[in-house]
């Protein structure tokens, strides 16, 4: 098996299309710069010593010795065999809040972006965990299957936004129960859910169903978006602010963080919460907290053990920036010889 650990360095030979040309350029200005002095022909007799091809060789071992050394950084590895290998990890559903009210901007840029942001940062310290992502306004729907795929979550995770469901509200029971069925039948105390919301408008018992959760030994933990003065909603018509989210009367609305109701969910849930800030997301607090959990083996993987090519490359391109450096563009004697015997055959 065979790949390319540094491919985005493959855009270094671009350059060699410029050494050729600046090649080119400079033999043209030396052309010219000789024949100011006189007929080329008769000014080039009097260096008899100089080597044309050689210096087209020189030309040449530079362009190759730098191919290398771009080759020796982009390093191919081939893969020299197969091993099995046993992962151990917990399995963790994030349950994201997408109403509305999440575009408040007490927490910057906003409650839903800088809850994105927390995830993002959670997916670079998981390491053998499986993750899933539910997103719920006023119903709850799965964003991305339970997996391992970080890249994969990532990218699911870019494409979140508050147009993703239309009908409003904070269905938080609706998505604690969403989750437990995506885990599957599987008990055991390896699993947790993170619920990040602002808490507001509750269109179920959230507790009851957390409570369903801590019975089948799944921990859920509640991170709290907003503040407790809360911040009018934003409306935006082609990434244009044009006012805030106004009630029937005409009152601009004014969403609240509604911490009492996070914290009897994470308390039924047998997890922590934690209150989002500014400087902190609080899904430090979390990861602490799911690394303390049971790790249970949930697969096996076939993976390729690479080894480093660079080496090669480097070393001859080293060698040949050597005879680079050390060939001179003067004729050697033999070369010197096969010209006199020509003048003398002449």
């Amino acid at each position: 098996m065979f790949q390319l650990e540094n491919k985005y360095f493959l855009y270094a030979f671009g350059l060699l299309p410029v050494f050729f040309i600046f090649y080119w350029l400079l033999n043209r200005w030396r052309k010219k710069s000789l024949a100011a002095y006189g007929d080329i022909s008769i000014i080039q007799q009097l260096f008899p010593d100089v080597s044309k091809s050689k210096r087209i060789w020189k030309f040449i071992l530079f362009t190759t010795a730098f191919s290398l050394v771009v080759m020796g950084i982009v390093n191919p590895q081939v893969g020299t065999k197969l091993e099995e290998v046993k992962r151990k990890g917990a399995d963790l559903m994030i349950c994201l809040d997408v109403s509305n009210s999440m575009k408040a901007e007490d927490l910057l840029p906003n409650r839903l972006e800088k809850a994105k942001q927390a995830i993002s940062k959670l997916l670079n310290k998981l390491e053998g965990d499986r993750i899933g992502i539910i997103v719920f306004g006023g119903e709850a729907y799965v964003q991305l299957p339970i997996t391992t795929d970080y890249s994969a979550a990532k990218l699911f995770l870019e494409s979140i936004n508050t147009d993703m469901i239309p009908t409003q509200g904070t269905a938080i029971g609706t998505a604690i129960d969403l989750a437990m069925e995506s885990f599957g039948k599987d008990e055991g105390k390896n699993k947790a859910i993170v619920i990040i919301t602002d808490g507001e408008n509750h269109e179920d018992d959230a507790v009851k169903a957390a409570e369903a959760a801590a019975e089948k030994g799944i921990t859920i933990h509640t991170i709290g978006m907003g503040s407790a003065e809360g911040a009018p909603i934003p409306v935006y018509k082609n990434n244009v602010r044009e006012g805030f989210r106004k009630d029937n009367e005409g009152n601009t609305v004014v969403t609240k963080l509604d911490e009492p109701s996070l914290q009897g969910i994470a308390a039924a849930g047998n997890g922590i919460y934690v209150r989002a800030s500014n400087s902190d997301a609080g899904l430090n607090s979390v990861l602490n907290a799911i690394s303390k959990l049971e790790k249970k083996q949930f697969d096996s993987k076939m993976y390729s053990d690479y080894e480093d090519r660079f080496q090669w490359f480097i070393a001859a391109a080293l060698l040949l920036l050597l005879i680079e450096v050390f060939l001179t563009e003067r004729k050697s004697k033999i070369y010197q010889r096969l010209d006199l015997f020509n003048d003398k055959k002449k």
